[in-house]
């Protein structure tokens, strides 16, 4: 009898502790405590924010990746939320402030797409802590799946070249998003911009498709710098270790320094892969929980190179459409 008992509480506690392992682990790496806000439906032409430009010559279509707008916050029912939530108009707004600008010039291109994504809210990444960024992301980037494959159905031309960008946290999913990306789809693309963010040497060896830009007009390449005021200043949970680096003012991927804005100085450090920036104080950008903006210029990223970023757009794109025009070989001597 006594036997019996224990293999009877034996097995409720066994059934007791996977079924809390079920409505922990949730596919997220979260615990039951945290709320994740539904997933958005990329059919849904609120869950986009877009503008229309298809008419230019030679255009390409420039799908992007906002950064991090939101912090933790709490659902009606008492839980942590580390998520945006992409239903909140609000959140929605904050993604746009950033979303707008960036389509200003990146948008002269074609066709412009940002979705609105569940991206990870800023105190995950003030963790430091990679495993628990890359454990919050994975909802993020199921949301970027998603998107990303909707915009490939939905576009109005589905053979049209396209660029691929993200800043910070964008920057993250464009990178995951190129390990991901069938070969087919990656013939078309002009070039990824990872702005503010780190690729790693993982990276690279996981994908044939990160391949770094070496000049101005390569295509089918990624362009990756992180800006510091020294090389002291590097956060390695967006900079390090890093694999490439380019100097958008001069586009070069060496130590030749490139002024701009007249005062201000830009050189790549070729040891470690970031841009070190004399010159600018970056002062018109708050310290973000005391590990970005502090001695880096982080929220600088897409506006303090924004005039080289729009021009370079346009050149890739237009070397795109000669390639294929002539068949001609990147530096590397592929046929792109």
């Amino acid at each position: 009898m006594i036997r019996k008992r224990w293999t009877y509480c034996i097995g409720v506690f066994l059934f007791l502790l996977l079924a809390s392992c079920g409505r922990n682990n949730r596919g997220t790496g979260t615990d039951a405590a945290t709320f994740i806000p539904d997933a958005p439906d990329y059919a849904d032409a609120t869950m986009w924010y877009t503008r229309r430009n298809s008419t230019a010559d030679r255009s390409a279509d420039v799908f992007y990746l906002v950064s991090t707008w939101e912090t933790d916050w709490t659902a009606e029912d008492g839980r942590v939320c580390h998520y945006a939530d992409v239903h909140n108009a609000t959140h929605r707004a904050n993604m746009d402030k950033e979303i707008s600008r960036i389509a200003g010039y990146m948008g002269e291109a074609g066709d412009f797409y940002s979705p609105y994504y569940r991206h990870i809210t800023i105190e995950g990444w003030a963790t430091l802590n990679e495993d628990t960024i890359s454990n919050r992301f994975r909802t993020a980037f199921s949301d970027v799946q998603a998107a990303f494959d909707t915009f490939l159905r939905q576009r109005p031309d589905p053979d049209r070249p396209f660029v691929l960008a993200g800043f910070s946290q964008g920057g993250k999913a464009v990178v995951e998003l190129l390990k991901t990306m069938p070969a087919d789809v990656a013939s078309r693309l002009v070039a990824a911009y990872v702005l503010g963010y780190k690729v790693t040497p993982a990276d690279t060896l996981a994908t044939e498709n990160i391949r770094p830009a070496h000049g101005a007009t390569d295509t089918g390449v990624t362009i990756c710098y992180n800006s510091v005021s020294d090389v002291r200043c590097i956060q390695p949970v967006v900079a390090a270790p890093c694999a490439m680096c380019i100097n958008p003012v001069n586009w070069r991927t060496d130590a030749t320094p490139a002024t701009l804005h007249d005062t201000i100085t830009v050189t790549v450090s070729p040891r470690h892969h970031v841009l070190v920036v004399k010159g600018y104080s970056g002062s018109e950008y708050r310290p973000i929980l005391g590990f970005l903006n502090v001695g880096d210029f982080h929220s600088a990223e897409p506006w303090l190179y924004e005039e080289c970023l729009r021009e370079n757009i346009r050149a890739r794109v237009e070397a795109y459409y000669k390639n294929e025009e002539g068949g001609t070989k990147n530096q590397e001597g592929e046929k792109i």
